[in-house]
């Protein structure tokens, strides 16, 4: 047994069954132990920010980490943005990134980088394998990092010969910590200020959108008159009819500002303290009024189930949660086909418990509201805002939940950051449906020009947002990599492409010109 087979082992017997892989010569024996067992499964990725997209979109519904293999320091770069996403969205993730050989690093070769410091970034625990037993137990410590405070990414480069030199086997494994308890002195001031009458809010991220919290929030909303709003992208909100329904704070700070005007309560629960996500001038940063009083009941990394369950005590609420929603199915409106008018035929058509992956940008709030009251489903954001994420997310999360349809809302733009995850998602026959905004530009950035007062726009200035001459057609890009594509100008084209996509399984695209 050499180190990689020893890694490979602890792994499996920590749990992990996915790793989403682009590999290079310095990962030939990780390969190799890979092919070697049955207990994991290897999903080839043609770009290093697709495997760590399908990491991320794996963590969120899985609940524990996928691995991801990546090839030296200009592989792990390449995977960054959508690391980024994932380290915002607290997404369990281990990364095993090989390197040179320990004895050939002095050489300085020509894909020497520094590694380490890469991966420190991105990552909440980096190790580097001393030897080949260390490589096994880092393996093991990896896992239980990726899962402590609900979620992190920890990082593992692999040295070339600590991969293929002798190991004396697979390592301990080692427990996860338990996310740590909120004070009880906490869950008690939270409750008498909610408890005050005072206007409050209590603003949510991480576990607290997950549904059976929700629920213990809407007991706190119908107790106290609490209002509950969301982070503008939360990382998995689970919605629908039959659950207790938040607010989604807006994207622009001025519409931010107006949602939480009046509060004098914030309570953060599993989310920071919203601000703007680009200052832009005379408008505020802080999207909070400045007079309002802010505590934390519990951080993301802490035990939000625990610290709700014990505040629904502490304010001696036993009733049932308001905002509960109901059912609605809304008839499609006529018209030119766009993102409200997807969110209709979206709601009608969607099955129970589908998972909607949401890299759309401009057009995928539309479809976010319209589909409030579909049947119940999962919502997963754009949470570290690095566009790109949408079909490496959606491959992930298919592959996390094979029995579950899922959704990819996706821009244009975004979708030709990763646009090769397409052919994973054939490749690994997903049952999955991309609905692609065709609107030829970078619709978000035509916005953003205005609002940062930028100056007058020309047409050299407007061709740098312009996705057109030439056209990009979605549609044969996707036939090409092995998905089942079609192109809807029209609501009732959408109207039937969506039906027949949702009932038949496997990978389809719906280009949607909008």
């Amino acid at each position: 047994m050499n180190g990689a087979d020893a890694l490979l082992e602890t792994l499996v017997a920590s749990g992990v069954e996915v790793c989403f892989a682009n590999p290079g010569t310095s990962e030939m024996q990780l390969v190799s132990a890979i092919g070697n067992t049955g207990s994991m499964r290897p999903v080839l990725c043609l770009f290093e920010g697709v495997a760590s997209g399908a990491a991320d979109g794996y963590g969120r519904m899985a609940d524990k980490p996928a691995i991801t293999l990546l090839h030296v320091g200009s592989g792990f770069a390449n995977s960054l943005a959508n690391l980024h996403n994932a380290r915002r969205a607290g997404s369990p993730l281990v990364n095993i990134v090989g390197d040179h050989a320990s004895y050939h690093l002095q050489y300085d070769a020509p894909l020497t980088s520094d590694l380490p410091g890469l991966a420190d970034w991105a990552s909440a625990w980096t190790h580097v394998a001393e030897s080949p037993d260390d490589l096994a137990a880092a393996g093991a410590a990896a896992v239980a990092e990726a899962q402590a405070e609900n979620g992190r990414i920890a990082t593992v480069v692999v040295p070339a010969d600590h991969a293929w030199n002798p190991s004396n086997g697979a390592a301990p494994l080692r427990p996860a910590p338990a996310a740590p308890a909120v004070a009880e002195e906490t869950i008690a001031a939270t409750a008498e200020r909610l408890k005050s009458g005072r206007p409050s809010v209590l603003f949510l991220g991480g576990r607290a959108l997950r549904e059976e919290n929700l629920y213990r929030l809407g007991q706190l909303a119908a107790a106290t008159g609490a209002r509950l709003v969301c982070q503008v992208f939360p990382a998995r909100l689970q919605r629908g009819a039959g659950r207790v329904a938040v607010e989604r704070l807006p994207y622009f700070a001025e519409q931010a500002t107006e949602t939480l005007a009046g509060t004098e309560h914030l309570v953060l629960v599993g989310a920071p303290a919203p601000v703007s996500f680009f200052a832009y001038p005379d408008k505020a940063s802080w999207l909070a009024p400045t007079d309002c009083e802010v505590s934390t009941l519990a951080t993301a990394a802490e035990d939000i189930d625990g610290a709700l369950e014990a505040l629904v005590a502490a304010v001696g609420t036993t009733g049932e949660p308001t905002l509960v929603q109901t059912a609605e199915t809304p008839a499609p409106d006529d018209g030119p086909l766009d993102g409200l008018l997807v969110g209709q035929l979206l709601a009608r058509h969607m099955p129970e418990d589908a998972i909607v992956v949401d890299d759309g940008a401009t057009n995928g709030l539309g479809a976010y509201l319209l589909t409030e009251r579909a049947p119940r489903h999962d919502w997963l954001a754009l949470t570290g805002g690095a566009i790109g994420q949408g079909i490496p997310a959606a491959l992930g999360a298919a592959i996390a939940c094979p029995d579950r349809k899922v959704i990819n809302l996706e821009a244009d733009g975004s979708a030709m950051y990763t646009l090769q995850g397409l052919w994973s998602l054939a490749r690994e026959e997903t049952d999955t449906v991309t609905i692609l905004f065709n609107n030829r530009s970078y619709a978000i950035l035509n916005i953003e020009l205005e609002r940062v007062g930028a100056g007058e726009p020309n047409a050299r200035t407007l061709s740098m947002l312009d996705l057109s001459n030439p056209d990009l057609d979605f549609t044969a890009l996707a036939r090409g990599m092995g998905v089942k594509a079609s192109r809807a100008s029209t609501v009732a084209e959408f109207d039937a492409q969506l039906a027949e996509a949702l009932a038949t399984p496997g990978p389809h695209l719906i280009e949607a010109m909008v």
